[in-house]
């Protein structure tokens, strides 16, 4: 095991489930060997607002607070909120975005344009290093659109060496049995996504 800390970003907006995907990564992580810390900032959440968690693991974690432009892996539910946090990455950082457009107030009410190309963006300045999928409608084809969250995080456990049944135990772990099949299933079309 290194004694290097990894840097997860997550975001997101309310509802979509940020927070649930970052409690399955810390059992996920804890359960192959690794310290984890994870910090999660909740703002106007149950309104579509801004939803973020810092999850940090390694040898040893001291905080679970991310240092500005420490991030290694951004992972982010929706296009804007992964805008948001782009100047946090590392040059040498790697993106998941889901490909999902969530209007915050502004643009609805027509007093602000949702930017345009954020995919672009982030390849302009990240090259190889973006991935994108399209969680919302694989969920969708999962059988419920609240599986988003889980569609991405299978999408993300391609990034690293640990065994599909542990992701896949700890997953169910923090989920209803009625909710099981459904989520089994978006996790591994999610992994698939990307592979």
């Amino acid at each position: 095991m290194e004694d290097r800390v990894t840097n997860i970003l997550l975001s997101g907006v309310g509802g979509q489930g940020t927070i649930l995907a970052s409690d399955i990564l810390c059992s996920v992580f804890h359960e192959v060997g690794y310290d984890v810390k994870k910090a999660e900032v909740h703002g106007m959440a149950q309104r579509g607002g801004d939803v973020t968690t810092h999850f940090r693991f390694g040898k040893k974690v001291y905080s679970p607070l991310i240092k500005y432009g420490d991030v290694d892996y951004l992972v982010s539910f929706e296009l804007l909120e992964g805008l948001r946090y782009i100047n946090w990455l590392k040059k040498s950082g790697k993106v998941l975005l889901n490909n999902q457009e969530t209007y915050p107030p502004a643009v609805t009410r027509g007093t602000m344009k949702y930017p345009e190309n954020v995919f672009k963006s982030f390849k302009r300045f990240f090259n190889g290093n973006v991935y994108a999928i399209n969680g919302l409608d694989i969920a969708v084809e999962c059988g419920d659109s609240r599986a988003v969250n889980i569609v991405t995080l299978g999408a993300f456990s391609n990034f690293f060496d640990i065994k599909e049944e542990v992701w896949e135990k700890n997953l169910l772990e923090h989920l209803p049995k009625k909710v099981h099949d459904l989520n089994l299933k978006a996790f591994r079309e999610g992994k698939k996504a990307i592979s």
